[in-house]
């Protein structure tokens, strides 16, 4: 094996003798831009050690969504070394998330950067913050036979209610029996996947990691994801909802704190007053969030086709299981904050898979943080159906709808100063900006809908 002349530290040269026994050739110092799409150069392995130390330079004018002022300089991707993967479907190709640099230093408007500033501040509270995502994704085909120009893997008659569906599952067995390898090949401990509401929509649960490793793996889940659907002949899609009449795609957060020390879970309660085996701190979290949750929407749910999730009806299966309203309670899908059977985590049903996980997790975070700080408590939670409930009632509870637009979700983004602490005065304002354009670009297109209704109407 030839040794790497460039390495300046033994920890480096063993990742890379390491790397080479593996069959490794060439690597990615991949970052992300404002969507949470990997980007990146790829190095020969040769060069790991200039690559580590921050040898990529790329021009800032390609990353989407930074501040203008960045658009003439360049940026330095800086890999973690223990984010490394080796690609399970491309095992001459090594991963590693990195941290950009600008000018020297940590680049502010980097989304890895940004969340790190948040996770630093728990850190100094005593808390490690854990995060568990459920991917839920349609995995397609191309066809320009069909209505829509794509269809599902499964050529069976749809059904009303295909929700845990055998044969369907069966027929997509192909792709996914190579995705669930690759994924506990990684250690990710893959414990449960099902068919969907949806058509040809699939869910697959992993084990959780502290925050950073789980928006690092979710990154690399999309990319894997997609490549070994397109192997079989299908495309995976993380479009929040395809189809008007199914349900859409959630990557709901299932979030705890842990004692930096010890790693004890500070969210579980068995004790619990209220019934939901949640402790105290779990509970100011929670108001932290709520109080925030219009803007957090706006990160976490930042498509314009989002907001088609987010609805009360939309499903063959009647309700569609997404959140509406801006409320908590116990093991209840109908509140945006459910509290699991057996306590111990808050779920946040709002996150949809689109969503940048850095970015989406950094201000969830910080809400919750400062939820904690004030000692702010969150009211008793709700056991009964929410949909159910009327506008009037739910204004008499002091509970507030979730924002029904992208638009709306950018203008509560906006108004919220948390948010500009989280991303930092620059990053803040070139997001909102693009996250504008995307919304009038919307606006402006006239859709099949309006050629349907108005074309011969009048």
């Amino acid at each position: 094996m030839e040794r790497v002349m460039d390495i300046a530290n033994p920890e480096t040269q063993e990742l890379s003798d390491k790397l080479q026994a593996d069959g490794v050739k060439y690597m990615f110092a991949s970052y992300v831009d404002l969507h949470g799409v990997s980007k990146g150069k790829v190095v020969p392995i040769s060069h790991l050690g200039r690559m580590m130390s921050g040898s990529e330079l790329c021009t800032g004018a390609a990353l989407e969504g930074v501040p203008q002022e960045v658009s003439e300089e360049e940026v330095a991707s800086h890999p973690d070394a223990a984010s490394c993967i080796v690609l399970p479907w491309r095992k001459e190709v090594a991963w590693f998330a990195s941290d950009l640099w600008c000018k020297g230093e940590p680049f502010d408007a980097c989304s890895r950067n940004i969340l790190k500033r948040v996770t630093a501040q728990a850190s100094d509270m005593g808390f490690t913050f854990n995060l568990g995502m459920e991917a839920e994704f349609f995995v397609l085909k191309d066809d320009p036979a069909a209505a829509r120009g794509f269809r599902p893997v499964s050529d069976r008659k749809h059904l009303e209610k295909p929700a845990y569906d055998v044969a369907r599952m069966l027929d997509n067995m192909g792709w996914m029996t190579e995705l669930v390898g690759a994924m506990n090949g990684l250690g990710w401990d893959v414990y449960s996947f099902d068919h969907e509401d949806g058509i040809g929509q699939f869910e697959v649960d992993f084990k959780y990691f502290d925050v950073v490793s789980m928006a690092d793996r979710y990154v690399f889940f999309r990319m894997m994801a997609h490549e070994i659907a397109r192997k079989h002949g299908h495309f995976a899609t993380f479009m929040p909802k395809p189809y008007a009449d199914r349900a859409g795609s959630g990557a709901h957060f299932n979030m705890s704190l842990a004692d930096k020390a010890t790693g004890k879970n500070l969210f579980a309660d068995a004790n619990d007053p209220r019934g939901c085996g949640l402790s105290q701190l779990g509970y100011q979290f929670i108001a932290g969030v709520l109080k925030h949750l219009p803007a957090i929407c706006a990160a976490v749910a930042p498509t314009v086709n989002s907001y088609k999730r987010l609805v009360l009806k939309g499903s063959m299966s009647g309700f569609t299981w997404a959140p509406i309203w801006a409320c908590y309670g116990n093991n209840n899908r109908t509140n945006t904050l459910r509290i699991p059977l057996g306590g111990g985590r808050v779920e946040l049903r709002a996150a949809d898979s689109s969503c940048n996980p850095y970015l989406g997790a950094a201000l969830v975070l910080a809400a919750g943080l400062e939820g904690i700080a004030q000692g702010a408590d969150p009211g008793d939670p709700h056991t009964e159906n929410m949909y159910l409930k009327s506008e009037a009632e739910l204004k008499t509870l002091g509970i507030q709808r979730l924002p029904r637009t992208l638009g709306e979700a950018i203008d509560a983004f906006a108004a919220d100063p948390l948010t500009e602490k989280v991303f930092g005065a620059s990053m803040h304002t070139a997001w909102i900006d693009y996250k504008r354009d995307e919304w009038i670009s919307y606006l402006n297109h006239v859709s099949d809908w309006e050629h349907d209704r108005y074309l011969k109407f009048f």
